[in-house]
């Protein structure tokens, strides 16, 4: 599902990134998020091509060489990252979603509950649950805790088109107030938090979550 009302800033991310830009140069171009560009790109091939500077050019940019071969090198690692892990098998998808749940998933008996700002995250998420557990589409939530002054309802398109949960079934969002003199909002799309409601699944993830800390390792060696 894509970005509603972002079908141009999406093709164009596809045409820079076959170019070789980075996702951050990409974001910065466009006035989006590198989260947004991150999942807009993911199936465009990606070849990373550090642009090349003039003597002169590079000489006024100074320690800017530096970040441009540290960003480079993150590109550089990422598809490399990529190619490692390939494709996830089920039950390789499965044991990712229970590592996944067990950093960042609530504990408490009741309720499935997941909250993370970067938009790939909730997306594993849900399809994560929704391929391993028998859910009731209807009995899922989201609530998006989203700084005043930020378009929530712009927001709200955003997580409902990504995950399929209907706007019907978010609650009421958290609007705190943002302290300018502490910092900036990093998170423009707010950080969402995915509800599902069910004491029988939560105990059956919980089940798995306790059985994937209990195994021996093999590490490699």
């Amino acid at each position: 599902m894509g970005y509603r009302g972002k079908v141009g800033e999406q093709e164009r991310a596809r045409e820079l990134r076959a170019q070789s830009w980075t996702l951050e140069q990409i974001a910065a171009e466009l006035g989006v998020s590198r989260s947004a560009v991150s999942l807009w790109v993911r199936e465009v091939e990606f070849e990373p091509k550090p642009r090349q500077w003039s003597s002169a050019v590079a000489r006024r940019r100074g320690a800017n060489a530096l970040q441009e071969r540290k960003a480079a090198q993150i590109e550089a690692l990422r598809e490399e990252g990529r190619r490692r892990v390939d494709r996830l098998s089920t039950r390789e998808f499965l044991v990712a979603g229970v590592a996944l749940y067990a950093g960042e998933g609530a504990k408490r008996d009741g309720s499935v509950v997941f909250a993370n700002s970067d938009p790939r995250m909730i997306l594993f998420f849900c399809s994560w649950l929704r391929a391993f557990f028998d859910i009731d589409e209807s009995r899922l939530r989201m609530r998006v805790y989203l700084h005043e002054g930020l378009d929530i309802e712009e927001v709200t398109a955003f997580w409902a088109d990504l995950t399929g949960i209907p706007e019907s079934q978010f609650t009421r969002p958290h609007r705190p107030i943002a302290d300018p003199s502490i910092r900036n909002s990093k998170h423009p799309q707010g950080c969402p938090s995915v509800r599902y409601s069910c004491s029988t699944t939560h105990r059956a993830v919980m089940g798995l979550v306790d059985a994937l800390l209990e195994l021996p390792l093999a590490l490699p060696g």
